[in-house]
């Protein structure tokens, strides 16, 4: 061979192994980046192929799978009561993915999660199509209906617990969407017009896990479990040292008043609860100081990223470092002090549980196309807030605002012990926008709570004047405790 060809030779040898070698790189290295791209449509082909595994709440599938005429995608998702579950399921969409628990659950959904290898290899041998696992949800309907109900036309949020297993049993947001509107491949028109920058309802935002709050008064609990913790005060019945007006440490003469003014000078916990003193909380806070504030806040479940998983992300409810003015208004849930409906259920569900705050979680287990078991969630303690002791000061204390307070009427549920407290947020530079209405609660059978709820009420395009957590938010949560309660029966 003359020395021309020679080298054609070699260079034709050379392109064959960087051939080999790329087919190689792509086939083994990139593989799962490839399959796994967004701009691969035979995976979303391939995804949409076969029916979906369901979404279970009470025995009961939410969702379901239906043929269509598209020459891609073989099947689309269907809700039913889509606006009602929207806050749960999420969507599952041929065109925009998937979110909340259809996004979290989506490998076993569309069949393509592990372990229902065995499953999946027995479908093929027998000639069946993949089908996808079920997920069995903790969630109660008649609860659910009662908060979207309750809810009604509002912005605003409810959040539901089993103190006793941190099973979430109602989680709304209103206002709602079908998802079943946007679970196609032409929805274009019905897709725009849920985006924020088109309504500024954004009816996707998830409120109970992703939006967080100035929580107001309801916050108090938690400055009185601090404070008695801490040793500030010794029980809720002996009196505090706190002026009306309180003036801000370090301050020059700023002052934190109160709406009601005739019983908050010096205080009991259980009046100052009663009576939502803020000069109270704001001097009980700056006793307390940041660091332990910010340690009995994180025991509840504050400031803790994106670790609380339910298993959807819940978004991170703050209590920061501060200084001292700023740590006695967050002591009564104003100044930077910022949480999820979800966390404040959960304040409410440790009391309840006598100072055990229990892991939250909406999947009660995953569920095989052959009806077996994959995964059984087990509850599991979170955290203890406080000891038994403070929790049941604290169960009077909420008891007496119930019984008592201004809220009396509309949470108060015959034959069932119920705890509770107001909250009314500041809202706006100023307080110049309308505040927003919170109730936190929990109803006591036997010594045992079923339920614990937080409700918040963004906007119910009532006059200022009319806002309050009694007036708006109270009369959901014994509705939503009410629902629990009759369906135990």
């Amino acid at each position: 061979m003359n020395k021309p060809m020679r080298r054609v030779a070699v260079f034709c040898g050379l392109l064959i192994v960087a051939l080999l070698a790329r087919a190689n790189w792509v086939q083994f290295v990139q593989a799962d980046e490839l399959q796994n791209h967004s701009d691969n449509r035979r995976v979303l082909i391939e995804r949409f192929a076969h029916p979906r595994g369901d979404i279970i709440v009470d025995g009961e599938p939410i969702t379901g799978s239906t043929e269509t005429d598209d020459t891609d995608f073989r099947y689309k998702r269907t809700y039913t009561d889509g606006e009602l579950w929207a806050s749960v399921t999420g969507f599952s969409s041929q065109v925009y993915g998937s979110t909340m628990l259809e996004g979290v659950e989506d490998d076993f959904l569309t069949g393509d999660d592990d372990r229902l290898f065995f499953n999946n290899t027995i479908d093929m041998l027998t000639g069946e199509d993949q089908r996808g696992g079920n997920v069995v949800t903790t969630l109660n309907t008649a609860a659910q209906r009662a908060a979207v109900e309750g809810l009604g036309d509002a912005r605003g949020a409810v959040a539901a617990i089993d103190p006793r297993t941190g099973a979430i049993l109602a989680l709304a947001s209103t206002p709602s969407y079908d998802p079943s509107t946007i679970a196609g491949s032409n929805d274009g028109e019905a897709w725009n017009a849920l985006l924020r920058e088109n309504n500024p309802d954004d009816p996707t935002l998830n409120r109970a896990l992703r939006a967080t709050y100035p929580p107001g008064s309801t916050f108090k609990i938690v400055t009185a479990a601090a404070a008695l913790e801490n040793g500030v005060v010794d029980d809720v019945d002996t009196e505090t040292d706190t002026p009306t007006p309180y003036d801000l440490p370090d301050t020059n003469g700023e002052r934190v008043d109160n709406q009601l003014d005739g019983r908050c000078e010096n205080a009991t916990l259980r009046v100052a609860l009663i009576d939502s003193c803020n000069t109270v909380f704001a001097a009980l806070s700056d006793e307390v100081g940041n660091e332990e504030m910010i340690d009995t806040a994180e025991s509840f479940g504050y400031n803790q990223g994106q670790d609380l998983q339910v298993p959807i992300r819940v978004e991170e409810s703050v209590y920061p470092e501060d200084n001292r003015p700023q740590n006695a208004q967050a002591g009564f849930g104003q100044a930077s002090n910022r949480a999820t409906p979800l966390q404040m259920a959960m304040v409410a569900a440790s009391v309840a549980n006598n100072g055990s705050l229990m892991e939250p979680y909406m999947v009660d287990r995953l569920v095989a196309p052959n009806l077996n078991v994959v995964e059984q969630h087990e509850p599991e303690e979170m955290s203890r807030p406080m000891s038994r002791e403070t929790a049941q000061q604290l169960q009077s204390a909420m008891e007496s605002v119930v019984e008592e307070g201004p809220s009396g009427p509309a949470a108060a549920i015959d034959g069932v012990r119920v705890g509770g407290k107001t909250g009314t947020a500041q809202r706006g530079e100023n307080n110049s926008e309308n505040p927003y209405a919170w109730f936190i609660s929990y109803a006591m059978l036997d010594d045992e709570s079923p339920v614990a709820v937080a409700v918040v009420v963004e906007d119910a395009e009532v006059e200022r004047n009319e806002i309050s957590g009694s007036g708006l938010a109270a009369p959901i949560a014994h509705d939503v405790m009410q629902a629990v309660l009759d369906s135990a029966n």
